[in-house]
């Protein structure tokens, strides 16, 4: 089974467009969720994935293809059946949010 640490580390594959950051630095994940999927075929052990996370701001024109991103990355592990991508909006995102390898990468 995939653990949640695996998740962040496909969807660090994920980039917002604009700031040239993966989207698990750049703090947008909330929550990684997984569940065995008994209704799976193939019927080998697979699981769903649901994936709470925000963009930077609700104007954000990247939205669409940071979700379609999020939701390819993961459909592409064959370990996993199904992908359910949550848009939130609160907590609203900050630059706080940032990780430390974030900060450094961007130079702040």
């Amino acid at each position: 089974m995939l653990a949640e640490s695996d998740i962040l580390n496909a969807l660090r594959d994920c980039f917002d467009p604009e700031v040239k950051l993966n989207i698990v630095d750049l703090g947008l994940i909330y929550a990684v969720e997984t569940a065995p999927d008994p209704n799976s075929t193939p019927k080998w052990p697979r699981q769903t994935v649901k994936v709470r996370m925000t963009l930077t701001t609700q104007q954000c024109p990247a939205s669409g293809l940071i979700l379609e991103q999020v939701h390819n990355r993961l459909a592409g592990i064959p370990e996993i059946s199904k992908v359910d991508v949550e848009l939130v909006w609160e907590p609203k995102w900050t630059p706080h949010r940032i990780s430390a390898a974030g900060r450094q990468q961007l130079g702040i």
